[in-house]
């Protein structure tokens, strides 16, 4: 199936590992011609070497914090003059800490609110121009199944992230007549940096740590990376031009909720 990708521009942010990485190489085997963004220099470089010798698609790096305003507004500007206006976002950012409720103050909650809401309220607000002028868009930010159901120690997750979900769906139903479409993905456990952090403090193989990972989803095992990204690059698509306003979890069906 040709996804009508060739020659799109797409921004894909936290892109230098894990899911967004896996979001850029997709992109890019389809012919988009694609723009990573991620903090540290070093790993995106390396990064962008391994996604254009895969692909060999046109595939730019652009270092940045997409939780400052002025580095948000330079990234764009930057992937503009690179590779032209993006018609194409995957809103991506490291999530807040885990914790309890006693354990956060008040800069915990406000650096919440900034990683997961006010960075993709900002990477919107910078591409949006560019894609009402084209009519054409794809907005989609990776947010987590706790947009579905709480996790236990993900406190300010559970509480930050449906917030983005509101934010997506609203945006969903006034974009829409301007064929942006605007949707939300909710990745379970993904085999990622993220979710391997945590096995060094278990005391189990690494084996042994992936299938208690697993044990509770209906699949029987985490996802990979490039799972996820083949969802994410089906919905940045020509194909996927009657779906919007939708939170999609890419979980191997670990949420029991129906909607």
């Amino acid at each position: 199936m040709d996804l009508g990708l060739k020659g799109k521009v797409a921004l894909v942010t936290a892109a230098s590992k894990g899911m967004g990485r896996a979001c850029a190489t997709g992109l890019a085997a389809e012919g988009a011609r694609v723009a990573m963004c991620a903090r540290n220099e070093g790993d995106l470089e390396r990064a962008v070497d391994e996604v254009k010798r895969a692909t060999g698609s046109d595939v730019v790096g652009v270092a940045a914090d997409v939780t400052k305003l002025d580095q948000v507004r330079s990234l764009v500007r930057r992937v503009t003059e690179s590779l032209g206006a993006p018609d194409i976002l995957i809103a991506n950012c490291g999530g807040p800490p885990r914790g309890y409720f006693d354990e956060f103050a008040d800069d915990a909650w406000y650096g919440a609110v900034e990683v997961s809401l006010m960075s993709t309220v900002r990477l919107i607000r910078e591409v949006l121009p560019g894609m009402r002028a084209k009519r054409w868009g794809r907005i989609l930010t990776i947010q987590s199944v706790s947009v579905k159901q709480p996790l236990a120690e993900l406190l300010l997750s559970n509480a930050v992230r449906p917030g983005v979900a509101g934010l997506m769906k609203t945006l969903a139903l006034q974009l829409g007549q301007e064929n942006i479409l605007v949707n939300t993905l909710c990745p379970g456990r993904i085999l990622t940096d993220r979710l391997m952090g945590g096995l060094a403090a278990s005391g189990l193989s690494r084996e042994e740590y992936l299938a208690r990972q697993g044990a509770e989803i209906p699949l029987g095992r985490v996802g990979t990376a490039e799972e996820f990204a083949s969802v994410a690059v089906f919905l940045a698509s020509e194909r996927a031009s009657y779906v919007t306003g939708v939170a999609l979890q890419v979980d191997g069906g670990l949420i029991r909720g129906l909607l």
